[in-house]
């Protein structure tokens, strides 16, 4: 009887068959622009924003046979990143931004500005001239170093010299991206390297993100959960900060559960708006030192205080620095160590990822963390009723020209429940800020890291692409929405109805403030006589003037029946929020000890 070989899987009584050949796949011929676009299908993302260009054509030509990806041709540039960076803030997903070389790259930097100083990340894609003529340029019209250009706006950038590493390198931008501290990356592409045809492997667009980059944690340090705990259980007037970091992991609602257990206030960051709702017991007021004197007293009086993804902008600043002083213990967890001990120090830190940094620390408190003084939050929170019984005659201001704060809460008022918004411009985001309802994270927008002018048009068409069903609104400055209202015309093309709101006081009112306190003089401020409304229609849009703060519900509810991209330009005037001198106090940090000696 002849038994099966242990070391074969032939049969027995059989000969040994010719091992059978695996049919190779022929490779994939593809030019670098179609390889770039397999990469940006992998990773998720469905919309490119940018304005077509020549030498552009190999990869807009790939991007129309990709009927999963969506392009979106903007005005001008700069407004290609500032939507991909509001994609992300809304979604959490990718977006990209391209722009043809010379100009192109120049115009795209300012918005890459928006996206790099508040961490949203984005891919940006430029062309430039040929091999033969780049790195270094030889004088070609348009020539232009655009890596150099962009080098200080985003976390990597390099030129793809050579089509065959364009699946190398995309990925590699995506990791960048989105590893650690997120933010803009960029590739820049030499027209005649995106034209090129080359054979890739055929499996060589089958890897998915996560054998290439990390997708989870990190973890903190078993030693750092404990040490934060002994801090938080020996805390009587505990206080916690919401930033960035706490909504790009999705750790809300472990974050508003610590607050219940500590029975702590919260302060979300112009980065965390719905963090905790505005109608929270914890919410004590958000965006920093701009919530008025709540956020001051609190930081002032808390014993123990817990950073979660917040880098501690100027917006946590006073004339004294940090709001977060020497003497507070300050537990700071981020998932960027470059963000941990300056300029807010720390007694614990944590380099980690928001969520399981707070998972952890629920674990380790337990459903029984002892309660602090109940007193505590009870303090706080009063602070915070008297800065909005503060508010509460300007919002019934009935005066001929609208009070900023009468259009504020009149807009909030009329707002569907699940609508989207957008703050643009200084001054005014003030109102919104405090006047706006906030009910969830992703649903209320500002730009607090570059501040940049002109953000709320771009920002609100890319929510309005990615949310067609929700009303998205734009809740701008008369100066701002100067910036960018070009891009009224793409809203109109692409079907996007975004709202947009001005507050119109007819000048830089801030600046003109300013000067006229300062040196008593007034120069370049005035902004008179634009109908706002004329020029929506110019480009097909509606648009009404309003100069009412009772005529501003019918109003909206005609822009939204409309269906068409709207303006309101509401006529008010100009009177300095509250909060204005907490503002002026976070801009003299630095500047008071450069001048103590003077």
């Amino acid at each position: 009887m002849n038994r099966p070989d242990p070391m074969t899987r032939n049969p027995p009584d059989q000969a040994p068959a010719a091992q059978a050949a695996t049919p190779t796949a022929p490779p994939l011929r593809l030019n670098a622009a179609q390889a770039l676009v397999r990469v940006l299908l992998a990773e998720g993302v469905d919309t490119v924003f940018g304005i077509v260009g020549g030498k552009l054509s190999p990869l807009f030509h790939a991007l129309s046979q990709e009927p999963k990806i969506r392009f979106i041709g903007v005005r001008h540039e700069a407004a290609g990143p500032m939507m991909a960076a509001a994609v992300h803030a809304g979604t959490g997903k990718m977006a990209v931004a391209v722009a043809e070389l010379g100009p192109g790259g120049l115009n795209l930097a300012s918005g890459l500005g928006v996206a790099f100083n508040n961490h949203l990340p984005l891919l940006a894609i430029t062309t430039n001239q040929h091999r033969a003529a780049s790195y270094p340029h030889v004088g070609v019209f348009m020539d232009l170093d655009t890596r150099a250009v962009t080098a200080p706006l985003t976390k990597w950038n390099a030129v793809v010299n050579d089509g065959r590493r364009m699946p190398e390198l995309a990925r590699r931008a995506f990791r960048e991206a989105l590893s650690g501290r997120p933010g803009p990356v960029h590739l820049d592409i030499p027209q005649d390297v995106l034209g090129e045809v080359h054979a890739f492997a055929a499996d060589e667009f089958d890897v998915a993100p996560g054998r290439y980059r990390a997708t989870l944690g990190p973890r903190p340090a078993a030693a750092s959960v404990a040490a934060a705990v002994e801090l938080l259980r020996s805390a009587k007037r505990p206080l916690i900060v919401g930033g960035g970091g706490v909504v790009a992991a999705g750790a809300a609602p472990a974050l508003r559960e610590l607050a219940r257990r500590l029975n702590a206030p919260v302060v979300p960051t112009q980065m965390a708006l719905g963090v905790v709702p505005s109608d929270s017991p914890h919410f004590i007021g958000h965006g920093g030192i701009i919530a008025g004197e709540s956020v001051k007293h609190a930081f002032e009086r808390a014993d123990v205080i817990l950073s979660v993804g917040c880098r501690w902008s100027s917006w946590m600043w006073d004339e004294r620095g940090a709001l977060a002083r020497r003497h507070h213990p300050l537990i700071n967890i981020n998932i960027d160590p470059s963000a941990l001990g300056q300029p807010a120090m720390h007694a614990v830190a944590m380099q980690a990822d928001a969520l399981e940094a707070l998972r952890d620390l629920l674990d380790a408190l337990g459903d029984t963390a002892p309660p602090p003084d109940a007193a505590w939050l009870a303090e706080v929170r009063a602070v915070r009723a008297a800065h909005e019984a503060k508010l509460a005659p300007m919002v019934a201001d009935t005066e001929d020209v609208m009070h900023p704060a009468a259009l504020a809460k009149a807009v909030a008022d009329a707002m569907p429940p699940d609508a989207l918004a957008v703050y643009d411009g200084g001054h005014t985001t003030f109102w919104s800020n405090d006047l706006t309802p906030v009910h969830a994270v992703r649903t209320r927008f500002h730009e607090p890291g570059m501040a940049h002018l002109g953000y709320g048009l771009p920002a609100a068409i890319a929510l309005q692409s990615q949310f067609p069903e929700r009303v998205v609104f734009n809740l701008t400055g008369d100066g701002a929405f100067g910036f960018t209202l070009n891009e009224l015309d793409t809203a109109r093309r692409y079907r996007l109805p975004v709202i947009t709101v001005v507050h119109n006081n007819a000048a830089w009112g801030v600046i003109r403030m300013g000067q006229r306190a300062g040196l008593d003089f007034e120069m370049g401020t005035a902004l008179e006589d634009t109908d706002y409304a004329a020029i929506a229609r110019g480009f097909g849009c509606h648009g009404e003037v309003v100069t009412r703060a009772g005529d501003v519900a019918a109003a909206l509810r005609r822009a939204i029946d409309s269906g068409l991209p709207a303006v309101l330009d509401c006529r008010t005037r100009f009177v300095p929020h509250p909060a204005v001198g907490q503002f002026v106090s976070m801009n003299k940090y630095g500047f008071a000890s450069l001048t103590r000696g003077a």
